[in-house]
């Protein structure tokens, strides 16, 4: 539930009343004047984007020296702020970590079993030339809801240049929908790192949270993907890399012939398929171009069925909506159903019982024995030590906000504006993307600054102002964005080309975004 606000003495009142866990309230007196505590704020902020983007410092880094030199520079003794900027951290570690870490794992199942292959593979199958942008959306939207940005963009790269080679489509309207809906995914659907810590720092319900995330998703995904694809093909008109061939050690059909799937034959990204694999099995269905000449070359004959990976991709999306519903519609329902529904539809349940899943009926489906099932686990949270860091970082630099009271005054100078929350909240998530490239360090910062304004906000309202920061979060991805350089590396465009596509639609998520969380944001308070 949003934390409350209090403020009795009007707008100028600095005490903020917080909410804590168990229902108690502290009154945070600011530690400095206003004139202190901003301008700590200010070069607080500009700090931590200098330290990232000039001096190259890891953005965890440089939120803990941000966090505790505005602290100390808004008036706190050193060690409070040390206390404070520690106890933001366990406490966004102990919401979003264990998160986290079980999604990871069940990306990571998803991959290694085959399952995210099977998914494709039958979503591609099914399609006509025509309908490819559209199930290329799907499949990007698919793949980026349990999976981190940068994994599911490697593995869906050597998917999106077999199928433009095979099909003779424009790689454009298929890279582009593909992407789209694995970055749209990323900023606004649960459980990725950065809707999880703004839902955890500004107080939001996850369940409607991801109800909003998922119905926003679709429009935005529609406009900035297949349609804007049309455009991006004329204007960039380029074939398909020559980067992936058959797969490696097995025998092919012919020219181009390989998997949408088979990609990752070789790569040691991958472990667990390598032990998987046997004697090629050909599969002689007809290709989205219906050239009868081409055949797909399996060289994993088992992997588990599309229904078994859909629904563990589906299933703590379930959990959580049904929980939220049962919330929506029966909030003083009470029996041992209620109690069950609210088990397995919180968050840690949900997801947790996802991983469980996948180590079963993936494993058994993809023929996984045990070694190889521990050993995808176990290579699954390595990669995303950085990502978990710098959301506790996040959690600590909130807590010095609120601690020294600097969020009160930007919660008043917000009121005193009369600007919409939602749109300061793109706006701030949005700069400090563009400063520093990073989505994720976008969201966490925003979500600080912007928590003690979602104090005053309904639970809708508040899940609303998630969405506008995981909007602003992806906007304008230029040259200091990773993702910027992994996009043209691997479909072999121009800077000039990447800024055509990959940034444009970026935009367009953001704008698209922005737009529909406004639109409801008139219909819901």
């Amino acid at each position: 539930m949003p934390h409350a606000l209090s403020d009795p003495a009007g707008p100028h009142h600095l005490g903020l009343v917080l909410a804590a866990g168990g229902g108690t309230t502290e009154t945070v007196d600011p530690s400095g004047s206003v004139p202190q505590l901003i301008i700590a704020a200010v070069v607080g902020i500009v700090v931590i984007i200098a330290l990232i983007t000039w001096l190259k410092v890891h953005p965890f880094i440089a939120l803990v020296i941000g966090a505790l030199g505005v602290g100390i520079g808004a008036g706190l003794a050193p060690d409070k702020a040390v206390t404070s900027f520690g106890d933001g951290f366990g406490a966004t570690m102990t919401s979003v970590g264990i998160l986290v870490g079980l999604g990871a794992m069940f990306g990571k199942m998803l991959v290694d079993s085959g399952a995210a292959d099977r998914i494709v593979d039958t979503l591609v199958r099914r399609s006509s030339r025509a309908a490819l942008p559209w199930t290329m959306a799907l499949i990007g939207a698919l793949i980026g809801l349990p999976m981190f940005f940068e994994v599911g963009l490697v593995l869906l790269i050597p998917i999106i240049v077999l199928v433009a080679k095979r099909s003779e489509v424009p790689i454009m309207k298929i890279a582009v929908p593909a992407l789209v809906g694995l970055s749209t995914m990323h900023a606004f659907v649960p459980p990725h790192p950065g809707p999880l810590v703004a839902i955890s720092t500004v107080g939001a319900n996850l369940g409607t949270t991801l109800a909003f995330g998922i119905v926003l998703a679709i429009p935005v995904i529609v406009l900035a993907g297949p349609l804007f694809a049309r455009f991006a093909a004329r204007w960039v008109d380029i074939p398909a890399p020559d980067m992936f061939g058959s797969r490696g050690a097995v025998a092919t059909a012919g020219p181009g012939s390989g998997s949408a799937s088979g990609a990752f034959a070789d790569d040691p990204a991958h472990p667990g398929r390598e032990a998987r694999r046997s004697p090629a099995t050909q599969d002689t269905a007809s290709l989205p171009n219906g050239k009868s000449d081409f055949t797909r070359v399996i060289s994993e004959p088992r992997s588990p069925s599309f229904t078994v990976a859909l629904l563990g991709i589906l299933l703590p999306v379930v959990l959580m909506l049904a929980q939220a519903i049962r919330e929506a519609t029966a909030p003083e329902a009470t029996g041992s159903w209620v109690s069950l529904l609210d088990f397995l539809g919180s968050p840690m349940i949900a997801i947790g019982i996802a991983a469980v899943y996948a180590m079963v009926f993936f494993a058994i489906g993809g023929g996984m024995d045990r070694s190889a099932v521990a050993k995808s686990l176990e290579s699954a949270l390595p990669p995303v030590a950085g990502v978990l860091l710098i959301v506790g970082a996040g959690g600590g630099f909130k807590q010095v906000l609120i601690d020294t009271g600097i969020g009160g005054v930007i919660a008043d100078a917000v009121q005193e504006s009369g600007i919409s929350v939602l749109l300061v909240a793109w706006v701030v998530s949005a700069l400090v993307r563009v400063a520093t490239g990073s989505a994720t360090v976008a969201t966490v910062t925003a979500a600080g600054i912007m928590a003690p304004i979602a104090a005053d906000l309904s639970s809708p309202m508040t899940s609303l102002l998630v969405l506008a920061i995981g909007a602003g979060s992806v906007f304008l991805s230029h040259v200091n964005d990773a993702g910027f350089w992994l996009v043209k590396g691997y479909l072999n465009t121009t800077v000039g080309q990447t800024f055509k596509t990959w940034t444009v639609l970026e935009c367009l998520i953001s704008v698209f975004g922005l737009l529909g969380v406004l639109l409801a944001g008139v219909f819901i308070r």
